[in-house]
């Protein structure tokens, strides 16, 4: 050992407590669990799914549905955008479940009980006015997104107690509690800002002017609310670094921004635009027949993912009086017919979403066994039984459209939780109240979907209706859970960890901007919460999180919806792709452009 590391180490020892370099692990990448090893060693040149050769040149236009009127994403104002030019410590890496490399961090270092964190930058790294990237940026992006930003960073942050600039190059996290291995990697994932920059401005203030970044992209051009550019850094500090090779391959990217999906559509047909990942199974079944995709100049593919598909459903707010109840909540979600919708409106293309973590091995199946059953015991006195001796599925239907069988069950269960009718009304027997509620949606897409629905609560009693806003109107609502039901989603990783206290936990349901929107207050999800963030292997980590979607399912806080386990998209015939998948799907960032395809495109074109 080198003086200087020994001097390092005794420094550790005097602010810090009793440390030995055989307690300690350095390296230049770190995965959740020990058993899982780094795909990539330290002379690693480029991740094995790119193409290390792609040329750089060229454009990709895309198209995005809403506008925008901030380049600050990182405070709960505004309709933001990403300008694409904020890094982070670690990348991580998309063959892996989750592992993260170094980016402006050149190594890392942890204890073996991972109850704090080190981060080595690279001397190398700037931003884009050519200063240097140190310590102080990462404390102070710490401190400032905590204090002032978008309130999911408290929670993803929150188990931090401290951030220390040790040297310009090096800064230490302290974590309030150890054997959470999920720490130093998403510690790993803070955005990464520029003190300097900020201290002369508010930052709490939404801004159209875009902040200095350190991005391999920077935006050049843009109009509020309709396009964005972003150009390709030349002299970008992080060119030649492995995580990097192969990545970012186009010179410039123009976003354009759409009300809604049909000009996107047209724009792509016409070729204005480049890409689209198609979310509507009608629009893809039907809207695609022309001579274009006939030729296979306009590429229609479907893409297979390994990724957990997340819940989309619509979500009940248990904060409002009628769906304060999980027998009127399980009642109202009996009304919705999945088999009619999908075969009627979707062509029949997707399957009907049971887990929050559906199409991965975090799934609960069957009724509880072995190690989740061990889990559970635990909380048997605070649990409905179902959640032992059942198996949770949500309302399956013949697909005729009539639901005679379970609209006569949910009209049980709204009798049985004190929702009775009277003149053809369903109220409350004590208070008289009319059980009404309305649907929240910022985009038409969803209205085909919630009309029918509407009509079978009716059959029972209950007025709902659909109210359709405006993009900025619709943010704040739901930042500040003001709606009854919404239509939501949260996705899921391979590894899911302290996103989940945003998503679920009791305080996040007092907390505004927050995703618990469905309003959960149960310790217990609380408790299951932090058990899965202890665990200590891949196998403990499913068990627990197998036991946790088994309590959100049986809490009946959504009306599942659907999911399709690849990607839909369509692109015109000039670009490069490397041959190797990834779980995650579609990367356009891998992709290259191919001058020879888009002569040819361009001269053959129909």
């Amino acid at each position: 050992m080198s003086l200087m590391r020994l001097l390092f180490y005794c420094s550790l020892f005097i602010a810090f407590g009793s440390v030995t370099a055989d307690d300690v692990t350095r390296s230049h990448a770190i995965s959740m669990f020990d058993s899982e090893t780094p795909r990539y060693e330290s002379d690693f040149t480029h991740f094995n799914y790119v193409n290390p050769d792609a040329p750089k040149g060229g454009a990709l236009r895309l198209a995005a549905q809403g506008s925008f009127d901030s380049f600050h994403p990182f405070i709960p104002k505004g309709n933001a955008v990403s300008t694409g030019a904020v890094e982070t410590l670690l990348l991580m890496s998309a063959d892996e479940p989750f592992t993260g490399y170094g980016l402006i961090a050149e190594s890392i270092e942890w204890p073996k009980d991972r109850s704090w964190v080190i981060f080595h930058l690279r001397p190398e790294a700037r931003w884009h006015d050519g200063s240097p990237i140190t310590s102080e940026d990462v404390t102070w992006s710490y401190e400032t997104l905590v204090s002032k930003g978008n309130p999911q960073y408290r929670f993803y942050y929150g188990a931090v107690s401290a951030a220390t600039a040790l040297d310009p190059l090096t800064v230490r996290f302290d974590f309030e509690e150890s054997h959470n291995r999920e720490l130093p990697l998403i510690v790993g994932q803070l955005p990464v800002l520029p003190k300097n920059y900020w201290s002369t401005r508010d930052f709490s203030a939404t801004t159209l002017t875009p902040p200095l970044g350190s991005g391999p992209y920077e935006i050049t051009n843009f109009e509020a609310g309709r396009y964005i550019e972003k150009v390709r850094v030349k002299d970008y500090w992080g060119a030649n670094l492995p995580v990097r090779q192969g990545l970012n391959n186009f010179d410039t990217i123009r976003t354009t921004f759409f009300r809604d999906a049909t000009p996107i559509r047209l724009a792509l047909k016409a070729g204005d635009i480049d890409f689209r990942s198609e979310n509507q199974a009608k629009a893809w079944a039907e809207d695609y027949n022309i001579n274009a995709v006939e030729t296979g100049w306009l590429k229609k593919e479907l893409i297979p993912h390994r990724m957990p598909t997340g819940m989309q459903a619509f979500v009940m707010n248990a904060r409002r009086g009628q769906f304060s109840n999980p027998r009127t909540r399980e009642a109202v979600a009996l009304a919705f017919d999945f088999e009619w919708t999908n075969q009627a409106l979707f062509n029949g293309q997707y399957t009907r979403t049971i887990s929050y973590f559906s199409n991965s091995e975090l799934a609960a199946s069957g009724v509880p066994e072995n190690e989740e059953l061990k889990i559970l015991e635990k909380f048997r006195d605070q649990l409905p039984v179902e959640v032992f001796d059942e198996i949770y599925t949500p309302p399956v239907n013949d697909g005729s459209g009539y639901l005679r069988d379970n609209l006569r069950r949910a009209s049980r269960l709204l009798r049985e939780s004190g929702w009775v009718v009277k003149d053809l009304k369903r109220v409350n027997q004590d208070s008289g109240a009319l059980f009404q509620f309305e649907i929240l949606l910022v985009t038409p897409a969803f209205e085909r979907v919630s009309l029918p629905f509407i009509r079978n609560l009716q059959r029972l009693g209950i007025e709902a209706k659909v109210r359709l806003i405006d993009e900025s109107q619709y943010i704040n609502r739901f930042r500040q859970f003001d709606f009854d039901m919404i239509v939501w989603v949260w996705g899921q990783s391979q590894t899911p960890g302290n996103e989940q206290l945003e998503y679920w936990s009791q305080s996040a349901s007092h907390s505004e901007g927050s995703r618990n929107l469905a309003g959960i207050q149960d310790p217990v999800v609380d408790e299951l919460i932090t058990l899965m963030l202890q665990s200590q292997s891949r196998e403990q980590l499913n068990h627990r999180t197998r036991a946790l979607d088994r309590v959100l399912r049986w809490g009946h806080y959504v009306i599942p919806h659907w999911h399709i386990r690849a990607d839909r998209v369509l692109f015109w015939d000039k670009f490069g792709r490397p041959d190797e998948p990834v779980r995650t799907g579609v990367m356009t960032d891998r992709w290259w452009f191919d001058a020879l395809r888009a002569d040819a495109l361009k001269n053959n074109k129909p």
